[in-house]
C-alpha cells in the first residue's frame, strides 16, 4: 500500500502506541482487500459498542487503548449498548452487564465518542454528505448511510472502526470505489407497498436471493419515507449482506436506472409482487402459538414519527400486565417524545421505552430464559429474522396495529 508521510509516521509509532496499533490494523485490512492507499475520514459510527458483542476481550482492548489518553480524530457516534442506562433494572438486565457496559462506554467517552448509543445515528445528528468517505459499522446504519445518504463506507467491524476514529483514515477499497457501487440486480416491484412492514418483507425476500450484490429497485413510489427505507435496508442487511441498494428516482445515485447500473445491464432480474410479499411475511412469522409474551417496536430504533404512531394507537388502551411492550429509540428521540407527550401516553398504557440498547444487542436471551418468555410480536423484519437465535424468542411478524393489539390482548390475531 502507498502511505503518505504522515501515515508512515503513524505506522512507525511516532504518534504513540494507540495510533501505531490502529494503523497496523488498517494496513493489514487494506492489504487483505488489495487497497492501494488510505482515504481520509472525519466521520465514524462505532459498532462493538455493546459488551454483548465486544465480549471481555474486545472491551479490554478498547479500555487499554483509551488508557493511553488518545483522542479520536473524527466525529464518532456509538452503536447501541447492552443496557438502558436508566431502566436496566426495570427491563431485567443483570447487573454484571451494567457494570461492564459502564466501563466500556466511559472508555469510548474518554476518547471523544458521542454516547448516543443508537443504530440510527442519522436521527441524532450524524448526517454525512453524499459522496463523503466515512467509516461506519452496524449493518442497518451502513445500508442507510450508503444508500439513502449517498456517503461511502464499507461494513466496518469494531477494531477497524476504532482504528479509523483514532487515525482519521480507512483503506480505499470496496464501496469507497465508484465502480463497486453500481447496481448488479434489478428488482421490479409490482405490488403496492404501504407500511414499514411491507418494506421489511421486500428487503428480507431480496436479501435471501441477492447475497451481497447491490440491488436496484424500480416500482417503489418516489414519496417513500425515510422510515420505510430504513426498514428496507435493515432487512436487506440481515437476510443477505447488502451494504448498498438503489431505488430508482429516490436514492442519490439512482436518478435513473442507467445511472444506478452505470450503463451496464443487470446480471439478474427479480419480480416482487403480491405473492412474494405474502410469502416473505409468512416466512418471518415462525411462532406456532397465538399467545404473546413480548412486543418490541424499534429495530432499527424508532423515529419520532414512529413513536407518534404507537402513542396514537395506545390512546385509551392498556397493555396486558403479563405482556412486555418495549419501544426502542435513541435517548435524544425519547427526550423529544417526552416533550411531545407521547411518552406519557405510552408509559401510561404500560409500555416501556428501551433506550441505549435493543433486543439484538442486549442480553435478552438470558432474560427470556430466566423469565420464561417465548413468543415475540414485532413489525421489524430484522428482529423477526434474528428473534430465535439472538433473543430465544419465536416471532410473530406483522403490521404495527397487529403488534399493538397483541400487546393489549396477549394474543396474535
Amino acid at each position: 500500500m502507498y502511505l503518505t508521510k504522515e501515515e508512515e509516521e503513524m505506522l512507525k509509532g511516532s504518534m504513540g502506541y494507540a495510533v501505531e496499533k490502529s494503523m497496523e490494523i488498517l494496513v493489514t485490512l487494506g492489504e487483505i482487500y488489495g487497497a492501494e492507499n488510505m482515504v481520509p475520514v472525519s466521520n465514524v459510527h462505532m459498532p462493538g459498542s455493546s459488551v454483548v458483542v465486544a465480549g471481555d476481550a474486545g472491551s479490554a482492548f478498547v479500555e487499554e487503548i483509551a488508557s493511553t489518553g488518545v483522542k479520536f480524530k473524527t466525529y464518532t457516534t456509538l452503536n447501541p449498548a447492552a443496557v438502558d442506562f436508566e431502566r436496566w433494572v426495570e427491563i431485567g438486565i443483570p447487573s454484571e452487564y451494567f457494570q461492564k457496559q459502564k466501563k466500556l462506554s466511559l472508555a469510548y467517552h474518554s476518547m471523544g465518542g458521542i454516547l448516543c448509543h443508537t443504530c440510527t445515528p442519522y436521527l441524532t445528528g450524524n448526517l454525512p454528505r453524499s459522496g463523503e468517505h466515512v467509516s461506519w459499522g452496524e449493518s442497518s446504519a451502513v445500508s442507510f448511510v450508503n444508500s439513502v445518504l449517498g456517503a461511502r463506507t464499507n461494513r466496518e467491524g469494531g477494531p477497524s472502526a476504532l482504528a479509523s476514529a483514532i487515525t482519521g483514515r480507512t483503506p480505499m477499497y470496496g464501496l469507497h470505489l465508484g465502480e463497486n457501487r453500481k447496481g448488479k440486480l434489478l428488482v421490479r416491484v409490482s405490488t403496492r407497498l404501504g407500511t414499514v412492514t411491507d418494506y421489511g418483507s421486500l428487503g428480507y425476500y431480496v436479501g435471501t436471493i441477492c447475497g451481497g450484490n447491490n440491488p436496484v429497485f424500480t416500482g417503489i413510489p418516489t414519496d417513500v419515507s425515510s422510515d420505510q427505507l430504513k426498514m428496507l435496508g435493515a432487512a436487506l442487511a440481515s437476510s443477505g449482506s447488502v451494504a448498498l441498494y438503489h431505488v430508482e428516482r429516490v436514492t442519490p445515485e439512482a436518478r435513473s436506472l442507467d445511472e444506478a447500473f452505470k450503463g451496464e445491464k443487470p446480471s439478474e432480474i427479480l419480480d416482487f409482487g403480491e405473492e412474494e410479499l405474502r410469502g416473505a411475511s409468512e416466512d418471518l412469522s415462525k411462532a406456532k402459538i397465538c399467545e404473546v409474551d413480548v412486543v418490541c417496536i424499534g429495530c432499527p430504533h424508532n423515529s419520532i414519527y414512529e413513536i407518534r404512531s404507537i402513542a396514537e394507537l395506545l390512546r385509551s388502551r392498556k397493555i396486558r400486565s403479563d405482556v412486555r411492550f418495549w419501544i426502542c429509540a435513541a435517548s435524544s428521540v425519547k427526550s423529544l417524545s417526552d416533550r411531545m407527550g407521547y411518552t406519557e401516553i405510552v408509559e401510561g398504557a404500560g409500555g416501556t421505552f428501551m433506550c441505549d440498547t435493543c433486543p439484538v444487542l442486549a442480553p435478552v436471551k438470558e432474560i427470556s430464559r430466566r423469565d420464561n418468555l417465548n413468543i415475540l410480536a414485532t413489525n421489524s423484519a430484522k428482529l423477526a429474522h434474528y428473534g430465535i437465535g439472538q433473543c430465544n424468542l419465536h416471532p410473530h411478524y406483522g403490521e404495527l396495529e397487529r403488534c399493538v393489539l397483541a400487546a393489549t390482548t396477549g394474543r396474535w390475531v
